[in-house]
């Protein structure tokens, strides 16, 4: 009886650092990928949501923003999809805001597509795509902060899209403790995602 107990114990300890090694594995590879820009010539860049403070985007979104223009003012993007609902307490949706900075960036409005009603990641993908596939884009390139890149790109392979990754140059996610806390976010929505992929 001692000895089942013991061994329980070993299989219990194995499996808990198995589970351990495979978080580290994830949160290096989430890391690893944000490093990751390709370059490629697209229809259109799909700029996924973030805060906004009234009828301005937040620094994050921001950011987000200036690379998507970036993209199509160097002819890498011929379009840019904006995506973000309205959120708690907020006036203006993440897209609009997003729209109305592009045009004061000379972005023409006719390259510039908008989704409102999505309110987290996969909504972004998911609306992003029916805007893709309704305008007959063949390839898209994802824009984000680099850290959020890699759940934002298998979120993008799993609604058929044809993606390159191109994180923002810089970000607002700057001190260790800022860096750190996202990474770990992305770690449990990033297992969450795969986890409920399994039931689906």
């Amino acid at each position: 009886m001692k000895q089942r107990k013991k061994n329980i114990k070993k299989i219990l300890i194995i499996l808990l650092l198995i589970f351990i090694g495979y978080i580290v594995y994830i949160a290096f590879d989430i890391y690893s990928y944000g490093n990751k820009n390709e370059l490629n010539s697209a229809d259109a860049a799909i700029i996924l949501g973030a805060a906004v403070w009234g009828d301005k985007p937040s620094p994050v979104f921001e950011e987000r923003i200036k690379h998507g223009i970036w993209l199509y003012k160097n002819g890498y993007a011929d379009n840019l999809v904006f995506t973000g609902g309205i959120s708690k307490d907020d006036e203006f949706s993440e897209s609009g805001v997003a729209k109305n900075y592009a045009i004061e960036n000379s972005v023409p409005e006719e390259n510039i597509f908008i989704e409102e009603k999505s309110t987290i990641t996969e909504e972004n993908i998911q609306y992003a795509a029916e805007i893709a596939n309704k305008n007959s884009f063949k390839n898209v390139i994802i824009v984000s902060d680099p850290l959020h890149m890699k759940r934002a790109m298998m979120m993008a392979g799993d609604y058929g899209l044809t993606a390159y990754s191109s994180p923002t140059p810089s970000t607002r996610y700057i001190t260790f403790k800022s860096k750190v806390s996202f990474l770990a976010r992305e770690v449990f929505f990033y297992l969450g995602y795969q986890i409920y992929g399994l039931f689906e």
